[in-house]
């Protein structure tokens, strides 16, 4: 397999960091947040976004499961 393909391959998969995210159910809201404030430069603007990560973290009961894994 050459070096191009197997870099194409690698890209394919989630790295420990994303896989982290995915694993709290709130991917998609996550992604949500980070563009709104790269595209706007200021987390106040993002409040919309802000508010739907938090109420998915809520309901993934991630506050629960980070706890126990931080603590």
């Amino acid at each position: 397999m050459s070096n191009q393909q197997m870099h194409t391959i690698d890209d394919d998969q989630p790295d420990e960091w994303d896989q982290r995210i995915i694993n709290t159910g709130c991917h998609q809201e996550n992604l949500n947040l980070q563009l709104c404030h790269a595209d706007n430069g200021d987390w106040r603007k993002c409040l919309k976004e802000m508010e739907a990560f938090k109420k998915c973290w809520a309901l993934n009961k991630n506050d629960e499961r980070t706890y126990t894994v931080n603590n």
